[in-house]
């Protein structure tokens, strides 16, 4: 299988989500602000990636995270909505990158790359569970 068959670079995906107590570093580390948590900034930037290329894999495959390199460079608060992108800059045979990047309104929070790779679930599952 090699994903340059059927993934190209400028596919693209967008999640929005609003910001909860629940999201925020407060909620994990109590003297922390009430603002938007980092590593579900992340998740956020690597749920949009396997969004934009999901549609697109074969039947029996997904997609994983394997590389992350992000900026978190403004604070999103409680009640804002965050907008989150990825776009596909670069396919591998069995690895696609991608530029992401979270805003709220026009004002940049975050951004980076991230690094998905290509799996079969029944191979990866039947890997891991024989241990």
């Amino acid at each position: 299988m090699d994903a340059r068959d059927f993934i190209t670079v400028g596919m693209s995906a967008e999640r929005l989500t609003t910001v909860t107590q629940d999201i925020t570093v407060q909620h994990f580390v109590p003297y922390m602000p009430a603002v938007f948590a980092t590593p579900l900034m992340i998740l956020e930037m690597e749920m949009a990636s396997g969004e934009a290329v999901y549609p697109v894999l074969p039947a029996g495959w997904i997609s994983v995270g394997s590389e992350v390199d992000i900026r978190h460079l403004a604070p999103a608060f409680v009640g804002q909505t965050v907008r989150t992108t990825a776009t596909v800059s670069a396919v591998e045979r069995r690895l696609v990158r991608f530029e992401v990047a979270s805003f709220v309104g026009p004002r940049k929070i975050g951004d980076g790359r991230h690094a998905r790779g290509l799996v079969e679930v029944a191979l990866f599952t039947r890997r891991f569970a024989e241990g």
